[in-house]
């Protein structure tokens, strides 16, 4: 399965610092409030266990998890809506923004900001997306023969096994029901959700455009209203500590 790269262990990594900071909570907030349109019941709507699931991973406060949640029945609460921006990077790295935004007029400008500052483009509709695969992604924190074959038995696609925990890939539709099964399995997961996956990883062995890749996507994960950012990017350059 395509898909792997540095970014993927260096986003987690900064992700938790985020975390600490707070920085994230906005991010997830905005997730679990779109999530909550179809249903505050997470047991029913599985979209929302997945983000709170999430929020959790980040050690996001339960007051703040349920104020998220509360935005659904609060009329003077501004509406949220989802939104996919396309770009190119440095060495024609393919990248996919996933925003949530109550102000698009806001949004867009600051997504192609930050991409044109740090050596990238915005791309037109279409002419990225066909480069990704919109999948849904499972990280369970075990390895092993056993471990592998029971999220395959879940009904996963594919798995594999990286940074100590195994990473699963379902078809888009069955996400919540794989994650159900893993979980009924025994397995712990620490993370499900949609994500789109390149088909074909563009291989950045160069220092300098490895570096430039990282800090735009950096610059794009840093921006409020982006909770997901997507690319094609494989950095096999050595980098610095």
């Amino acid at each position: 399965m395509s898909g792997h790269s540095k970014w993927s262990t260096i986003k987690r990594e900064k992700g938790a610092k985020d975390a600490k900071r707070g920085a994230v909570f906005t991010k997830i907030g905005n997730q679990i409030a779109v999530a909550a349109r179809g249903g505050i019941d997470p047991f029913m709507n599985s979209t929302l266990a997945m983000a709170i699931e999430k929020a959790k991973q980040a050690n996001m406060p339960a007051a703040n998890i349920q104020r998220a949640i509360d935005r659904v029945s609060d009329k003077n609460a501004a509406v949220l809506e989802e939104t996919a921006y396309e770009g190119m990077g440095p060495g024609g790295v393919g990248i996919i923004i996933e925003t949530a935004t109550d102000n698009k007029n806001r949004t867009f400008p600051e997504v192609k900001f930050a991409l044109t500052k740090n050596g990238g483009r915005i791309a037109d509709a279409g002419s990225v997306a066909f480069q990704f695969t919109r999948k849904g992604v499972i990280r369970v924190s075990e390895t092993g023969e056993d471990a592998l074959l029971t999220v395959l038995d879940a009904g996963a696609e594919d798995a594999i096994e990286e940074d100590g925990e195994l990473t699963v890939y379902t078809e888009q539709k069955d996400l919540a029901k794989v994650r159900t099964a893993i979980i009924a399995a025994g397995l712990k997961v620490t993370a499900a959700e949609l994500q789109y996956v390149p088909n074909h990883l563009v291989d950045v062995s160069d220092l300098e455009t490895a570096q430039k890749t990282i800090k735009l996507l950096d610059a794009l994960d840093d921006l409020d209203d982006v909770v997901n950012v997507h690319s094609n990017a494989d950095i096999t350059a050595d980098l610095p500590e």
